[in-house]
């Protein structure tokens, strides 16, 4: 059996009907449309709706896999990756769209032609056409993360002293390299993660991408922003403003939890313990709990 160029990994938890409306998209924008030998996988993070029949019924030609108890996004990413024999693999969202503007072809072929890039993002987007700051961020050291909190970023947008959370200073109509990308939609080099590992299970869900970015950063990799292609994120379906108020409370949890757990692993030796007790305090205050 020939080895796919591309292998897409969704993972998905209790979203059944944005799960459908991203692998519909995707058959009819994407693997109906290429010549590129693609595969997809389906890791299902426990799920309590239907989402088991839907892939029997309706999307038997992808790969499924359900795990018995919710592991987080990264081990649930990991037991596909560890089993790809693709030359690039996508982590994808599964509340994603694809449209004809998706051109996955094209991304394809500006990592065949560039093998300094691990990833590649295209423009992910709002149902509006705005911009998911998400796809397009910059190493979020303390200071940076202070001015994007503190609202300094948007005060002060173009300016790189404050802006460096979302890099907004940057061309956003042209190619170019950023710091990190979104896991929702993002292309990874096989060969670069073979290079600096598969990703930090730690991180249960959050964060998980700007480790990943940052170790293929240090390993002397680029991470490319290219906005000729474009994707739409129906963005927070089952995240933090999803309908169920158990989950997004532990979708909340996570998110301000994972900023102490990036913290840690990669700051907390450069800077005073007082630092770490005012993100902590931060993270009180939004969340409600140390």
């Amino acid at each position: 059996m020939t080895k796919p160029r591309l292998e897409i990994i969704i993972v998905t938890y209790n979203s059944q009907f944005w799960l459908k409306k991203t692998l519909s998209s995707l058959k009819t924008e994407v693997l109906d449309q290429t010549k590129t030998n693609m595969a997809v996988t389906v890791v299902d993070n426990a799920s309590q709706d239907d989402t088991a029949l839907l892939m029997k019924q309706e999307f038997a030609w992808a790969t499924y896999h359900q795990l018995n108890t919710n592991r987080g996004y990264s081990v649930a990413n990991n037991l596909a990756l560890k089993k790809s024999q693709a030359k690039y693999i996508m982590l994808l969202n599964s509340d994603i769209e694809f449209t004809p503007q998706s051109k996955l072809d094209d991304l394809l072929s500006y990592l065949d032609k560039h093998s300094d890039v691990a990833v590649i993002t295209p423009r992910i987007e709002f149902s509006n056409g705005q911009l998911d700051p998400a796809c397009h961020r910059g190493e979020p050291t303390p200071w940076a993360s202070f001015c994007y909190f503190a609202k300094l970023e948007d005060f002060f947008p173009q300016v790189k002293l404050f802006g460096r959370y979302h890099e907004w200073y940057l061309p956003l109509d042209q190619i170019h390299q950023i710091g990190a990308c979104s896991g929702a939609a993002m292309i990874a080099r096989r060969s670069a993660i073979d290079q600096v590992g598969w990703l930090d299970e730690q991180f249960f869900m959050y964060a998980e991408d700007l480790d990943w970015c940052r170790r293929f950063r240090m390993a002397n990799y680029l991470i490319i922003f290219y906005p000729l292609a474009k994707i739409i994120h129906h963005k927070y379906k089952s995240g933090i403003k999803s309908i169920s108020q158990t989950i997004a409370l532990q979708t909340k949890k996570h998110f301000y939890q994972t900023m102490l757990q990036y913290y840690d692993k990669h700051y907390r030796g450069q800077y005073p313990e007082l630092v770490r007790f005012c993100l902590r305090v931060f993270i009180f205050i939004k969340r409600g709990a140390i």
